[in-house]
């Protein structure tokens, strides 16, 4: 690997050591960066926006908090993200930069204030590289944009990187940033974190604000981290999670704990498993057989009310998200504005009863408590299952064939992934392995609430249990 791709790919905490011993400065890596976005860019339209102007800036500012940052003498950090540069997903709000939600209505926005997620990251010395391209107003699972164009997948430039979160994981894959901030309501942080080789964490209900994040389905939306790294994620979740007055930092230590190791994991014996390409199987039980020897006991359980997830979770998001845009004065007045896609989704939600709005609820709080009471009585820690049923298809591919049988493409992506968002807990997604063609899948973790410590813990195990299945994109 050449110098330029080694600082890349570095970790966050191979940077702070660097800047500590002055053989890095946060203006020197910032410049590398937008050179680097300059360079790869147009090829895999992972931004929509680079704030080159601002970026250099809060480089200079961060340098100069750096008292020893000198050449030859070391120097002080003001936290572990002081001078880093990462990505925003293009519907957090950031002050006196554009934020369109990959949409032609917000083409021109740009709000006055940012998001408490950013402010927060900004307090901990990050710095802001730009917004990343998704599908337009988290409204889909390609990242395949009408108005600005498709992400592309580094892997393999002829697929998707998933979605809506596609241009954060791209971003990541290819080496041009270091971290990144997306949405997930379906999956959409996962998704894209399992097609692109990444780490992709959701956090459960109440812990990172979604406040000035523009909507797609308040009741299932969440804000979350995209790393390269299981250690990375934690760095980047940590300043903008809300923890409880005796809850520890997110922080990981260097070897997971007694309880990740000796970690009672829970496979479900419905629906995770019925639709699965021959490459993602494979993976998986490769997988649980690195568990099992790295001390997790895994066992079957069932966990109730998984078919009506899908259902379930369209009847919300489409409710949500169509009167959110009848609020906001665009649809249907501005249906002509709108991509195909998310205009016919958006004329769903006009067709969505109160009564099936409201009996969604009422199921969503019923497998709320079902998955609860299901990791109690199974007494496990937390469920393991993919993340996607296949890896990256071909951009445009409505359709994707899985063991011979054709299935909606978009589906088959939410399918594994929405059952978190419907209970509010936390869930990760990490690389366990490539497809045949090269491509990456996902392994994801599904805790309780409260349990994000424990999931990043569990992930960090795998992580250092199988090193020849992380892999990062040159």
């Amino acid at each position: 690997m050449p110098p330029d791709a080694q600082l890349a790919f570095a970790s966050i905490a191979e940077i702070a050591s660097l800047y500590r011993r002055g053989k890095l400065s946060p203006v020197e890596l910032t410049r590398f960066l937008l050179d680097r976005i300059a360079r790869l860019n147009p090829r895999l339209n992972a931004y929509l926006t680079v704030c080159e102007e601002q970026a250099q800036q809060q480089a200079v500012h961060a340098e100069s908090a750096l008292p020893g940052m000198r050449r030859g003498k070391s120097a002080r950090s003001l936290g572990p993200l002081h001078g880093i540069p990462i990505s925003l997903k293009d519907n957090i709000y950031s002050a006196g930069i554009r934020t369109t939600a990959g949409s032609k209505i917000l083409h021109d926005f740009i709000p006055l204030r940012d998001a408490p997620v950013v402010t927060a990251l900004k307090k901990a010395g990050a710095i802001i590289l730009g917004k990343t391209n998704m599908h337009e107003f988290a409204y889909g699972t390609t990242s395949d944009n009408p108005h600005y164009g498709p992400v592309r997948n580094p892997w393999n430039e002829t697929r998707i990187a998933g979605g809506s979160s596609g241009g954060a994981a791209a971003a990541l894959a290819a080496g041009l940033c270091f971290g990144s901030i997306g949405t997930d309501t379906g999956g959409s942080i996962r998704i894209p974190a399992s097609l692109c080789g990444v780490v992709g964490l959701k956090p459960g209900l109440g812990r990172v604000s979604a406040e000035d994040v523009i909507p797609l389905s308040p009741t299932l939306d969440f804000v979350g981290t995209l790393a390269r790294s299981v250690e990375d994620a934690a760095l980047l979740l940590d300043p903008i999670f809300n923890r409880g007055l005796k809850e520890r930092s997110l922080l990981l230590g260097k070897f997971p704990s007694p309880r990740a190791r000796r970690a009672k994991l829970g496979i479900p014996k419905e629906f995770f498993f019925d639709v699965l390409s021959p490459d993602v199987q494979r993976a998986f039980d490769r997988a649980m057989r690195i568990l099992k020897k790295g001390g997790a006991s895994i066992k079957e359980i069932s966990l109730p009310l998984l078919p009506e997830t899908e259902d379930t979770g369209n009847q919300i998001t489409w409710a949500e998200a169509t009167l959110y845009h009848q609020q906001a004065g665009w649809f249907p007045d501005r249906s002509a504005e709108y991509g195909e896609d998310v205009r016919s989704r958006l004329e769903m939600g006009t067709r969505v009863s109160a009564v099936s709005y409201l009996k969604a609820l009422q199921t969503r709080e019923k497998f709320i408590s079902a998955i609860h009471f299901a990791l109690e009585d199974a007494e496990v820690d937390a469920l393991v299952v993919p993340t996607t049923p296949i890896a990256a298809p071909p951009i445009g591919e409505e359709s994707t064939s899985v063991s011979g049988t054709l299935h909606p493409t978009r589906a088959l992506l939410l399918r594994l992934n929405r059952p978190a968002n419907l209970a509010g807990v936390p869930a990760i997604s990490i690389p366990c392995g490539l497809a045949e063609g090269g491509l990456p899948i996902g392994l994801q973790f599904i805790a309780a609430v409260t349990d994000e410590p424990l999931l990043l813990e569990l992930a960090r195990h795998f992580e250092q249990a199988s090193p020849s299945l992380w892999h990062s994109h040159s």
